[in-house]
């Protein structure tokens, strides 16, 4: 039996001249200059001997800024190994708003120190739990002169999404508002019941409810059906929990993952903001960041060319065939070595498909393929024979 959630993102998948795992933890990906993206370490637990990896986005300026918390989700595996959370599509539109955010990466979770622990089926102990190092965050949030302690929202995806509604039950002074997309956490294999105890914890949670809440659900979510959710939010509401439950369509190939996801600003940023206003928090922009440059087309070869692609094995050219396949964003790294990696979704696809190429590789990675075009351009280097699908 192990517990997970999906995280905020698609992994990335890593090859080399065989295929690798898919989950490749801990790609390094550069700090963010448009939203002067740093990682802080956050004192937390009973004795606060425990530090938590966070992210900060902020803008220009010594502040005081309103807060965004936005908590994670959980992989399949050792906590340990899961990569650092940046959740960058929200933090920039919170940052053109004025706020600071913070992303932690909970007890046990990336480069935290501590050890993550659950409770299995016992929903009530399991968000009670995470929502403790919340609490601890906007704490040492509001010590930091940076931050205005008196307007703070927290926000929470999946396993995060049932820590933040956990914390909702604390009286935590200047949080305003809690927000929760896809929230829970399922249970895979044994014999427990997890839904019913979602259910169960959630009565709770609204009975001790003491901060508004938002929810967002979507039809096709892969881990709480429609269904579930509503037997959720009758739990929540049921039980006097104050909740505005918005439940969307199919996103994509799975709602699950919309906060994630480049494309799913239109379907969260309407709700949010309407939010935002209800709890007296900020909504108009106020700083200009600029979109990240878009890597120009080369031409170099049609996209669905699989000869064209230089260096790779058969191996290599039958896991770009599959790449295409993917959704966008999407890219597709290649190296002179043989190796190849590529990404899916989520934020920073470029350089998350670099990393997982670097990772298997002593020699430069270059991105062939962004979304749905070639990039690749480096001609010069090319092996004689790579134009008929040769390689080195």
């Amino acid at each position: 039996m192990f517990l997970s959630c999906f995280r905020q993102f698609a992994v990335t998948a890593a090859c080399a001249l065989a295929l690798l795992p898919a989950a490749a933890a801990n790609l390094a990906v550069p700090l963010d200059p448009r939203l002067n993206e740093q990682v802080i370490m956050v004192p937390a637990g009973p004795q606060m001997n425990v530090q938590l990896e966070t992210t900060l986005f902020k803008p220009d300026g010594p502040g005081p800024f309103p807060l965004l918390i936005i908590n994670h989700g959980k992989s399949p595996g050792d906590p340990k190994a899961q990569s650092r959370d940046r959740f960058v599509y929200m933090a920039t539109q919170f940052v053109r708003r004025g706020y600071a955010v913070m992303v932690p990466m909970r007890t046990g979770f990336a480069h935290s120190t501590g050890t993550y622990s659950d409770f299995g089926c016992n929903m009530r102990a399991n968000g009670y739990q995470q929502a403790s190092d919340i609490a601890d965050v906007v704490s040492y949030a509001r010590s930091q002169g940076f931050i205005d302690g008196e307007h703070i929202v927290i926000a929470g995806q999946s396993y995060g999404g049932l820590a933040s509604v956990a914390v909702s039950t604390q009286n935590l002074p200047g949080v305003r508002g809690i927000m929760n997309f896809a929230g829970g956490l399922k249970v895979h294999g044994g014999s427990c019941d997890w839904q019913q105890s979602l259910v169960g914890a959630f009565a709770e949670f609204g009975r001790k409810n003491r901060i508004e809440t938002l929810w967002m659900y979507g039809a096709n979510d892969s881990y709480f059906s429609p269904a579930l959710v509503n037997r959720m939010y009758d739990a929540f509401s049921g039980n006097g929990g104050k909740v505005h439950l918005v439940s969307y369509g199919a996103f994509k190939h799975d709602a699950h993952t919309m906060l994630g996801s480049r494309d799913g600003q239109p379907v969260w940023l309407p709700e949010v903001e309407r939010f935002l206003a209800q709890v007296g928090m900020p909504t108009q922009e106020v700083y200009a960041i600029a979109e990240p440059a878009a890597q120009p087309a080369s031409n170099y070869a049609a996209l669905d060319d699989l000869a064209a692609i230089p260096f790779l094995p058969e191996r290599g050219r039958q896991q770009y065939k599959a790449f295409l396949t993917k959704q966008t964003p999407r890219a597709f790294a290649v190296s002179a070595s043989g190796a190849w990696g590529w990404a899916e979704e989520g934020e920073m696809p470029n350089e998350r498909a670099l990393a997982a190429c670097q990772a298997n590789s002593r020699t430069p990675c270059k991105l062939y393929t962004v979304d749905d075009y070639v990039v690749y351009n480096d001609t010069a280097n090319l092996p004689a024979n790579t134009m008929t699908g040769g390689t080195n």
